[in-house]
């Protein structure tokens, strides 16, 4: 029985991190001490659900969660600092922080150390997120016992709720450009200078025209898309910001 710790303080376990080539221990009393973070915990760097879902939600909503008062976010695994190094690079989740548990003491201490021999993974975390405050945890979420690997309750969203049930969530924004487009450029310094944050896809790199005429029926960039509805070019994004600022 997974043990829900409200109330108490984190693990007193020290994360053997690598910074610039050296190793560099962090204390967790030192890291928490006078700080909001928000942990989440996985089973492990580079396993599909972590690294489609679990990780770029939270980068992405990181930005908010500090708009409402937390210092800091952070991905805890049973893996060692190179290959979290790594996995965060992978990611580009640069808004996190990531610390290795290579030993599996901060879950162990946690009660969050479970076996997925049948895996493969030997001992790994249980997947679970908390709020802590002072190195004391206010708030955990943490993944139902069931066979498999749960995610419905440590995801960055039911976080957000939390911290800030008000808070409106980030506009989904991609942008179909190409380089060396005006156009492209133009939409994309609109969107900046709205302080909207954008994905942008590139032509030949991360898509083809044929791919662009399936998506927007259209061969011309950019060709901006918000919340999964197709607003169009620079001149459309334009009216779309108008519009958006006089509602």
């Amino acid at each position: 029985m997974l043990e829900n710790r409200e109330g108490q303080r984190v693990p007193q376990v020290t994360f053997r991190t690598r910074r610039d080539h050296e190793w560099v221990d962090v204390t967790a009393d030192t890291f928490f001490k006078g700080r909001t973070v928000v942990v989440f915990a996985l089973p492990g760097a580079f396993t599909p659900t972590c690294s489609s879902t679990h990780v770029p939600r939270y980068n992405q909503l990181t930005p908010l969660l500090k708009q409402h008062g937390v210092d800091d976010v952070v991905c805890v695994a049973v893996n060692d600092a190179f290959v979290m190094n790594e996995w965060q690079a992978e990611q580009k989740a640069w808004n996190l922080t990531f610390l290795p548990d290579g030993n599996g003491e901060f879950a162990r201490g946690m009660g969050m150390l479970v076996a997925k021999d049948d895996l493969g993974f030997g001992q790994r975390s249980w997947r679970y997120s908390m709020l802590v405050r002072d190195g004391v945890i206010e708030k955990m979420f943490i993944e139902p016992e069931k066979p498999g690997d749960p995610f419905e309750v440590s995801d960055a969203d039911t976080m957000l709720a939390y911290v800030a049930p008000r808070a409106g969530k980030p506009l989904e924004v991609t942008v179909f450009a190409r380089n060396g487009c005006s156009y492209c450029v133009r939409a994309k310094g609109m969107l900046r200078d709205a302080g909207i944050d954008f994905e942008e896809l590139v032509l030949n790199r991360d898509y083809t025209e044929r791919s662009l005429r399936a998506v927007a029926g259209a061969t011309t960039v950019p060709q901006v898309f918000v919340n999964g509805e197709h607003v169009g070019g620079s001149q459309a994004l334009e009216h779309w910001l108008q519009a958006r600022d006089a509602a």
